[in-house]
């Protein structure tokens, strides 16, 4: 059975109201034309493809539960490894790069002493945990695969994604943009993230624990010039993570991370909250970068303002630190 044999077979499968059959059809055709234009050919891919479409048939059959904290399944089958191998043909290797790489280093022996880090990022494409991953495998093996990132409900309740969330660590977490949606599950989604901050409490406890989060609670956008725009961060967001830790044994750092995958696979214009967004990939360099450590009590002006004016000031200043580094990444296209 072919590509497109199986997409209509997973037509018969499709209970949810997301066009899967015109998703997955644009979707190919653009994903082979990414790959032609990496030098890759798309019947090598035909393989990577087809399980892609069994794994979508499984979500469709039976979806995967994903608890509060969901650990990257690794076996029977690699859901890791399959991820970084689905979006590899849409990198070009030559010229992505990471910034500051020598932190990354340094990150990885506070996690080795049983410290944990906070990486406090900008989001910009459903894959970038698999992104990120790519760009440190060769380097930083251990920090790709143990990462822990907050994920929100969109990438485990979508069909199309939630076969690569199985293959990463997750905190799942409903963001505030959709916690109302539909009012009747409020409560039920308020619970919900009270596990996960629970969950999150444990594994801070334990230390070790590198967790990425965008305190925006969503991706980049183009703004209405049509250029890419760092989303804001949001000060109650990073103040949740801070106070978090703040009272541990285990020491916690906080680091800023700018992140350039755009157009690996381009949200939608404006945000939905429904699920069945398209999907067009494209071949493109993706880039990483890292900051110095942030100390989130003593930052410019911070002894001037009350403790409102310091959360929004913080959230501030580590914005501005990854929108630097971002539009640095705009030098390397």
């Amino acid at each position: 059975m072919d590509y497109f044999e199986k997409v209509e077979a997973l037509k018969k499968l499709n209970q949810t109201t997301i066009d899967l059959t015109s998703i997955l059809k644009d979707f190919y055709a653009s994903y082979k034309e990414a790959a032609q234009s990496n030098g890759i050919s798309i019947e090598t891919l035909h393989p990577l493809l087809l399980k892609f479409l069994d794994l979508v048939e499984q979500q469709l059959k039976k979806p995967h539960h994903f608890n509060a904290f969901h650990e990257a399944i690794r076996e029977p089958f690699d859901y890791y490894t399959f991820g970084l191998n689905f979006i590899k043909p849409l990198v070009v290797f030559s010229s992505s790069t990471v910034l500051n790489l020598e932190i990354a280093d340094v990150i990885s022996a506070s996690l080795s002493k049983g410290e944990n880090v906070i990486l406090l990022a900008n989001h910009q494409t459903e894959p970038d945990a698999q992104a990120i991953s790519i760009l440190l495998e060769k380097t930083h093996p251990k920090l790709a695969e143990e990462m822990i990132f907050v994920a929100g409900h969109r990438v485990i309740s979508d069909p199309l994604c939630a076969p690569f969330s199985m293959g990463r660590n997750l905190l799942c977490i409903y963001s505030k943009k959709y916690i109302k949606t539909p009012p009747e599950k409020t409560l039920e989604k308020q619970q919900h993230n009270q596990r996960t901050m629970t969950k999150m409490k444990e594994l801070l406890t334990q230390g070790g624990k590198c967790i990425y989060v965008a305190p925006s609670g969503g991706r980049d956008r183009l703004n209405r010039q049509g250029a890419i725009e760092v989303a804001k961060f949001d000060p109650q967001s990073i103040e949740l993570f801070f106070l978090l830790t703040k009272h541990l044994e285990k020491k916690t750092r906080f680091y800023p991370l700018a992140l350039s995958t755009y157009d690996l696979l381009p949200p939608p214009d404006l945000a939905k909250k429904e699920l069945g967004e398209q999907r067009h990939a494209t071949c493109t360099p993706i880039h990483l970068a890292f900051n110095q450590e942030i100390d989130m009590e003593n930052f410019p002006s911070a002894e001037k303002l009350n403790k409102k004016e310091k959360q929004s000031a913080r959230a501030e200043y580590i914005w501005n630190i990854v929108n630097s580094d971002y539009k640095k990444f705009k030098d390397l296209l």
